[in-house]
């Protein structure tokens, strides 16, 4: 064998995997193939945070969608995989923030301009970061068309739907309760909020009426909003207050007056019924604000702390005011009681802290109207198809319930709204570009929500607004989104409505929604958990296709997988058995050229069976990767290929390598070099890595398996009595093995063996292929009848269609032979039982398919044939003992 083609002894991954990315880039191979009879497919990546590392969720999500776009690019298709990152505005201003503080640096020390330039030196760090792990990953990425959520391009399409929503009334600008971010200082949208339980406390307190005649008693959790308070109030019907309402109270600590107003937000039944109306620092009560007209007294810095109008308690931080506020209203008289408890707070997505919800002037986009397009669109035949469905309706719910989005964020990085305000008028102007008197005008100092941007990834990364782009043409509405399903309402919702509502199409035909990877014990993989996985820490132990095995090998849509190293151990065990099996079959066919592989003479059962499984696996694994449904997929290959090919074919091969027959060789041989290089074309999508490097070592066609044709079933190769007959077969030589084992007699040991037919066609089938018996279970004697006379002492196993017994004298204990019968017989009575009960249900024999009941008969009299010839040994054994 030429050195050149011998692989190692053992399967090493970094040697593999060194440089070969590098060779598929140099080939130019993950660009499209410029086909244009080729139907398109195209994929664009979620683009990751430019904020650093990319951690298993990311390896999970982009190798599937490697695997779908390798796969389609075998298929012939003209795939375009585009790449791309995201901005991120919060995060990546946060994190360069804190580099800059580290140095005693703030932002408003440099200004915007020079802060601005330090966050592109960071983006262009961190990008280098994240191109340099997809490598890693494998990930057959066209960089050539690779784009950034702030590059000129991606910049025209945003500002130019801002400027078309707004005029379309669609965006506004209003002053609202926002949910605020005091650390960022910036506003958040609901989505960006994470509720978490913590424990806090109810404040029970007195308010004085005015007149002096008695008091109030309200509770909040949130005290130190007290000193923004407008009103009080009581439910319109709550009989208890009639006579209060259009009274005033005092408000503790800020001695002013205060009105009692009647509205039906209060709930009569919770508390005392007696609620405090703060508009600016509570979403319901600046609904009941604006219901009575009441003045919006904003109490709070963008920082959290107390500002001028919360009297002696400005400059204070919001927690340690409350802390005084409490101690004042106890020395007053005004405390009551404080109720411990624990409740759901919002924090902050970003940066953690506890959210404020606050009156703010910020743009809002409607989203009522799109919303309702979106949802219509569901209805019809341009919808997305949701894998698994059910995400459909989680889809639709939160369209059905979404409220106005919050896009203004109050930051130096991302897209600065292109709104201008006159100096001296305060006119406001909303256009693509300045005015043209632009030292007149200031722009707007906010930037948008980075969810603006990526809502319009699909189709503005394809060179839209420019709708006569190539590639807005050719590729667009992408083919399958892939991503998390908790990032269905950031991202997903708004690709959908915003792509309907700019180009009339669906932004991507499927969304593949897979789970999250979790620990070894379910839990999510965090930072406070300390439980995170780097994955190229994983890739640099095990391999990048070690990595992506596991990872496809447990996804089902939908579904959560949980991250071990065990799995890892058996996902490199796995390559490292198709390592060994090439390795064989490569040491065998030394000088074979494609020109050889020649299997059109007579083949063995083992080689007709073989072809036969190829075809039903290339059949089903293509279905499955139809369905996105790539564990189920990975099963059928690791069955195909560990089992199948590994543990029966190559041994079976043996027989006619080692043998004189030069013709029935060359068969062998080629089928061995056929079922392989079709085994590397499956697997290929999965792992890239290990197959190529296997692949070019036998006899193939073309440059590289990424662009190799994918296998399709060839129905001549089929053979269904071959295929029948080996499960006989393989069935035999199992049972004769297992018989072994049980009575430690080891495989070199000759045995006698009598194997009682109960069929024709296997009587034949056994009798002709008697050497694959013979040579897998070394009997000394073999007979294969339909008239052996089972011997009164021996082991046995009963089969379908087959009785097999060793007589084994002296090698066997009768009460232990009993015992395990006694044992088989039990699970056939099981099975008796449960197929016969299922008979005897008027309701599934008369509802079930006329195939299924069918089925269902013929297994009865299966086990009832095995269960009677399991107790008649019985007898005869006990007999003779």
């Amino acid at each position: 064998m030429s050195e050149e083609n011998n692989l190692p002894t053992k399967y090493q991954p970094t040697e593999i995997e060194q440089g070969r990315y590098q060779k598929w880039l140099d080939q130019d191979l993950f660009k499209p193939n410029g086909n244009k009879d080729a139907k398109p497919y195209s994929i664009v990546i979620p683009p990751p945070n430019v904020t650093g590392k990319l951690h298993l969720g990311h390896a999970w999500d982009t190798a599937l969608q490697d695997i779908i776009i390798r796969q389609k690019r075998m298929q012939g298709y003209d795939t375009l995989w585009l790449p791309g990152m995201d901005h991120a505005g919060i995060a990546t201003q946060a994190k360069v923030e804190e580099k800059l503080a580290e140095q005693g640096i703030s932002r408003y020390d440099l200004g915007r301009e020079k802060f601005i330039e330090q966050v592109w030196d960071w983006k262009e760090e961190y990008a280098s970061h994240i191109r340099e792990q997809w490598a890693k990953l494998g990930l057959s990425l066209d960089y050539s068309r690779e784009r950034f959520t702030l590059d000129d391009g991606l910049s025209d399409a945003v500002r130019k739907v801002f400027v078309k929503l707004y005029e379309k009334d669609l965006i506004y600008r209003g002053e609202y309760i926002i949910n605020w971010d005091p650390k960022a200082r910036t506003a958040l949208s609901d989505i960006e909020v994470i509720h978490k339980d913590i424990e806090g406390a109810f404040y029970h307190m007195s308010y004085p009426l005015t007149d002096g005649s008695g008091v109030v008693e309200i509770a909040t959790t949130r005290p130190e909003t007290m000193l923004g308070d407008t009103a009080i109030a009581v439910h319109p019907e709550d009989e208890r207050y009639q006579a209060l309402i259009g009274q005033t109270v005092t408000l503790p600590l800020m001695d002013k007056e205060i009105p009692i107003i009647a509205d039906e937000y209060v709930d009569m039944e919770f508390g005392t019924g007696v609620v405090k109306i703060t508009p600016a620092h509570d979403p319901n009560d600046f609904e009941v604000g604006n219901r009575h007209d009441l003045p919006r007294v904003n109490v709070m810095n963008d920082d959290g702390s107390m500002n001028e109008l919360a009297g002696k308690y400005a400059g204070m931080d919001r927690f340690a005011a409350r802390k005084m506020i409490v101690s004042d209203l106890k020395e007053m008289g005004r405390l009551i009681k404080i109720e411990k408890m624990n409740h759901s707070v919002g924090h902050s997505e970003r940066t953690g802290v506890v959210v404020e919800p606050r009156l703010s002037t910020q743009w809002f986009v409607k989203m009522q109207p799109l919303a309702e397009e979106a949802i219509k669109n569901q209805q019809s035949d341009n919808a997305v198809e949701f894998f698994p469905d059910r995400f459909n309706n989680t889809f639709v719910r939160w369209m059905e319930n979404v409220h106005d989005w919050v896009i203004s964020r109050q930051l130096w990085w991302g897209h600065q709204i292109p709104a201008w305000y006159h100096n001296e008028t305060g006119e406001m102007y909303v256009g693509m570009e300045a005015p043209e008197d632009s030292e007149n005008w200031t722009q707007d100092s906010d930037v948008l929500d980075t969810w603006f941007s990526s809502a319009l990834w699909p189709f503005s990364t394809m060179g839209w607004p420019d709708e006569a782009s190539s590639d807005y043409q050719r590729y667009f509405p992408t083919s399958t989104l892939v991503t998390a399903y908790d990032i269905i309402f950031f991202w997903v919702s708004r690709m959908i409505f915003q792509s309907l509502e700019f180009t009339g199409e669906r932004p991507f035909q499927y969304a593949l929604i897979h789970g999250l990877i979790r620990d070894e014990q379910g839990r999510k993989m965090s930072k406070s958990l300390g439980n995170g996985i780097d994955p190229m820490d994983v890739i640099e132990k095990y391999g990048a296709d070690a990595l992506r095995w596991f990872l496809s090998n447990g996804s089902a849509p939908g579904q959560d997988v949980r991250f071990s190293y065990e799995k890892m151990d058996a996902a490199w065990n796995f390559i490292n058995k198709i390592w060994n099996a090439s390795r064989f079959v490569i040491m065998n066919i030394e000088g074979m050229t494609v020109n050889d592989v020649d299997f059109s003479g007579e083949k063995t059962v083992a080689d007709r069976w073989i072809l036969t499984r190829l075809n039903e696996t290339i059949e089903r694994v293509t279905e499955l990767f139809d369905r996105f449904e790539f564990g189920e997929a990975g099963r059928q290959l690791y069955n195909f290929i560990w089992d199948d090919f590994c543990d029966w074919y190559i041994e079976m091969s043996k027989e006619i390598l080692y043998g004189e027959d030069e013709a029935a060789k060359q068969t062998t041989k080629s089928i061995l070099v056929h079922v392989l290089d079709n085994i590397l074309r499956l697997l290929h999508p999965i792992m890239p890595f290990v197959t190529e490097e296997i692949w070019e070592k036998i006899p193939h066609e073309g440059v590289s398996l990424v662009v190799a044709d994918y296998p399709v079933v060839h129905p001549e190769y089929s053979d269904e009595e071959a295929a029948q007959g080996m499960e006989v077969l393989k069935e035999v030589i199992r049972s004769v093995r297992n018989i072994r084992a049980e009575v430690n007699t080891p495989l070199s040991k000759p045995i006698t063996l009598l194997i009682k037919t109960t069929d024709a066609a296997i009587d034949r089938f056994l009798i002709t292929n008697k050497n694959y018996i013979d040579r897998f279970c070394n009997p000394e004697e073999l007979t294969i009848s339909g008239d052996i006379t089972p011997p009164e002492l021996a082991m046995s196993a009963i089969l379908t269609g087959v009785e097999i017994y060793l007589p084994l004298a002296g090698l066997i204990n009768i009460e232990e032979e009993v015992a395990r019968l006694e044992k088989e017989l039990g699970k056939w009575d099981q099975e008796v039982k449960r197929v016969q009960g299922k008979l005897s249900n008027e309701r599934f024999v008369s509802n079930a398919p006329d195939d299924v009941v069918q089925a269902e008969k013929e297994k009865e009299k299966d086990y009832l044939e095995k269960q009677k010839t399991v107790r008649e040994r019985i007898e005869q054994l006990r007999t003779i003992g």
